[in-house]
């Protein structure tokens, strides 16, 4: 099989032009309390997706996917199983106290594992405001 040359090049062209777009969202908005942070978060995630050209699933069913578990140290956010109603993967963590000697209240943490976040440094604040993040998760350091 060979294939056109106009048709690769094409091909060619628009990956690299893909590559080059950031596929990211500036969360902005500061807020008072963690609900309103991360609801915020997750819409910017939901903006992101309906930029990413996935045809399948609209950003409304994307943002309805999210499940939050609130704990003592962290708040884990995570999607829905396509099987059942319990969280299939983890897509972060955000620090809920404010006695952690490394991080500040609303953190924003990426998933290390299913039940921990990688503590190795935080991606954003959800209070603050000032991050970017992607319909992936937390961005990468």
């Amino acid at each position: 099989m060979t294939l056109d040359k106009p048709i690769f090049l094409w091909y060619i062209d628009s990956v690299i032009k893909r590559k080059r777009e950031k596929m990211t969202v500036q969360v902005k908005k500061k807020f008072d309390n963690l609900d309103d942070g991360i609801n915020n978060m997750l819409d910017a995630a939901a903006h992101d997706y309906s930029k990413s050209g996935f045809a399948h699933r609209s950003s409304d069913d994307f943002r309805d996917k999210f499940m939050v578990k609130i704990g003592k140290k962290y708040i884990k956010i995570g999607r829905k199983s396509d099987y059942n109603n319990k969280m299939g993967q983890v897509w972060a963590f955000v620090v809920n106290t404010d006695d952690d000697k490394l991080f500040k209240r609303g953190d924003v943490l990426k998933a290390a594992g299913f039940n921990a976040p990688a503590r190795n440094a935080p991606r954003g604040n959800v209070l603050n405001g000032g991050f970017n993040i992607n319909w992936t998760g937390p961005e990468y350091l």
